[in-house]
């Protein structure tokens, strides 16, 4: 289904937006951190605090980044080694970003979640209050698994599985107006653009059909753990709850102001009316 810039306006009355930005975004293949990326990123992202924007980062890459850090040749394949190259690469990412936030005059906040602590209402509602108070202090949240105790993201059989699933959880969670997965594709295409070159983006998805998942299978990169079909159902539950989503590839420095001037970049999502 083609669409024009009208059916994207409600992007420009988005406020509170979501980010997520997956590990082949901001990371080399080596696993190395790219740090010209980080820094556009949140340079973006400082420009949209600058227009009133509140803006709460998502992030994979820690065992991505850790790889990197400790130079090793291949993913680890042990649980407990995934976990300690997690616990070193969530230093290396955090300091990346506060370092590149800071030279835009931004603060940014760490907040790691495991798959229980949004089931459990306390501990979910606890999650929300500090957000809303970062939020409040014109600080960016910045929101990763916490892979060095939970197993759900390493082994993919846990509540999130993967950080799109999160970004949807925390998007719903804070009640955004938008959830924007920056991705190293360029939206959901009509077939695989990697091995079909006559495969057609996919400007506007009113619904998301089970044709859309059942072709959206396969894995990431090799250092990210999620794929198209993981981005579609972390779609499909924020347009649930009355939250557009937009697809796009995060490399483009400019990318974040094309979406938000409704340009036809990446597949946006149509909110539905949330059930109440």
């Amino acid at each position: 289904m083609e669409t024009t810039n009208g059916s994207r306006t409600e992007i420009n009355f988005a406020k509170r937006i979501v980010i997520k930005v997956g590990t082949s975004t901001i990371t080399y293949e080596n696993g190395r951190v790219n740090y010209s990326n980080i820094d556009r990123l949140c340079r973006a992202i400082a420009d949209l605090m600058n227009s009133g924007k509140e803006v709460v980062l998502v992030t994979s890459g820690a065992i991505g980044v850790g790889i990197g850090c400790l130079k090793l040749p291949e993913r680890p394949t042990s649980m407990r080694d995934k976990q300690a190259v997690a616990a070193v690469g969530q230093c290396e990412l955090m300091n990346s970003y506060t370092r590149s936030f800071s030279e835009y005059s931004y603060v940014c906040g760490q907040i790691l979640l495991t798959k229980d602590d949004l089931l459990d209402n306390l501990t979910k509602s606890n999650i929300s209050n500090t957000i809303e108070a970062l939020l409040e202090k014109r600080i960016i949240p910045v929101v990763n698994e916490n892979d060095s105790v939970s197993t759900a993201e390493i082994l993919h059989n846990g509540t999130f599985g993967d950080n799109d699933t999160l970004s949807a959880h925390v998007a719903c969670l804070v009640n955004a107006d938008m959830l924007i997965i920056l991705s190293d594709i360029d939206g959901l295409y009509n077939d695989n653009p990697r091995t079909n070159p006559d495969a057609k983006r996919i400007s506007f998805v009113e619904d998301i059909t089970h044709d859309m998942l059942a072709s959206s299978t396969g894995a990431g990169s090799k250092l990210g753990t999620g794929g198209m079909y993981t981005k579609l159902t972390a779609m499909q539950k924020v347009t649930s709850c009355g939250i557009n989503g937009v697809i796009a590839e995060g490399s483009s420095p400019q990318i974040l102001d094309s979406i938000l001037n409704c340009d036809d970049v990446g597949t946006f999502f149509h909110a539905k009316a949330p059930i109440v």
